[in-house]
């Protein structure tokens, strides 16, 4: 039986290929025009000549000429041919610039980035169907990680976030012990444990690096009241602690059951656990939509691969939904989630019981 091509639906598919392919090549030219500080450089000064562009960042002009030609195309920046000017509004400034603004997408792109720098790897393990360990990816992927949720924690953590649960802001007003787990560099912690002065925070991470970062951020942003440790959230040391959290970590662990176990274990009676994960629904069909594909992609790369790498090597992914991450919690001892807030990137589950 002779195969049917119809070809008005390869020519389309093949256009949104190209589409692909300009907006992959697009991240690339933001970055670098991250990295080298154009896009602050246009920001409140309106339109500018290539020419005046190169004067002031001192930078080559027929590279800035092929760059901006790129971006303008992209509509990264807005391009006059009257005037031969770009120009970026404010807008796209907050997008591609303005560090810690819940809507700059730079360490999105710069988490893109590093997984092109070692693709080779990503090929190997793809194929081989073996972990690799969060340790083995570049450098880039962990600043980039904080780089990217940082703002959004900023944004809706203390004023959103931690309202939403029951009773908890009144225990870290009074004076709370908190634990931390897969802290990074340490963003979440610090600014929980900036609001809440009364409070003590213990970071907690198996990347040391990580934490060395997170103790340089914390010593930087002058807070006395949070420490950090490398350790496991199977084993983390402590106990009696009033308040436990986890923000976009958990599907990247090997024993999430045992991870969550520990902690129920090392609560207090009538504590509270927060889980923060990748917005999902409960099954693929639900996640067939731009943020789906970026989370499955990340999670193919990056979060299973970083899971099978441990013991146990549950996999859960970062779709695993609301429903699969309540069974989680219940196989460990927890009785009761609830979902008590939520972004367009996150969900923030109450875990109690």
């Amino acid at each position: 039986m002779s195969e049917q091509i119809d070809m008005a639906k390869v020519e389309e598919l093949a256009g949104k290929v190209v589409g692909d392919v300009a907006g992959a090549v697009s991240l690339m030219m933001a970055y670098m025009g991250d990295q080298a500080g154009v896009f602050d450089a246009m920001d409140g000064e309106g339109p500018m000549t290539c020419a005046q562009l190169a004067a002031k960042t001192g930078m080559n002009e027929k590279y800035l000429h092929e760059w901006l030609g790129s971006v303008s195309a992209a509509g990264y920046i807005n391009f006059d041919p009257e005037s031969d000017t770009f120009e970026i509004t404010p807008e796209q400034a907050l997008v591609f610039g303005r560090e810690g603004q819940p809507a700059c997408m730079q360490g999105f792109i710069q988490a893109i980035v590093a997984q092109f720098e070692q693709h080779e790897k990503a090929v190997d393990t793809f194929k081989s169907g073996k972990g690799r360990p969060w340790s083995d990816h570049s450098p880039c992927l962990f600043c980039s990680t904080d780089r990217f949720f940082r703002p959004g924690y900023a944004a809706h953590l203390v004023d959103e976030w931690l309202p939403a649960l029951e009773g908890v802001t009144d225990k870290l007003e009074a004076g709370a012990k908190v634990a931390d787990i897969g802290c990074g560099y340490g963003s979440s912690t610090i600014l929980m444990a900036k609001a809440y002065p009364k409070s003590t925070f213990v970071g907690i991470d198996f990347h040391e690096p990580s934490i060395a970062a997170a103790r340089k951020n914390a010593a930087e942003a002058g807070v006395g009241n949070v420490s950090f440790e490398v350790a496991t959230a199977q084993d983390y040391p402590g106990d009696g602690f009033d308040f436990a959290c986890i923000f976009d970590a958990l599907h990247d662990m090997g024993d999430p059951v045992g991870a969550a176990k520990h902690i129920r274990e090392t609560l207090n009676d009538g504590g509270t656990f927060m889980l923060v994960e990748p917005m999902a629904g409960d099954s693929m069909a639900e996640n067939m939509h731009p943020l789906g594909q970026i989370f499955y992609g990340f999670s193919t790369v990056a979060c299973t691969p970083a899971s099978l790498a441990q013991d146990v090597g549950l996999g859960l992914g970062a779709q695993a939904g609301q429903k699969r991450l309540t069974e989680v919690m219940n196989e460990a001892g927890f009785a009761n989630v609830r979902r008590a807030a939520e972004t367009h990137t996150n969900m923030v589950l109450e875990v109690t019981g």
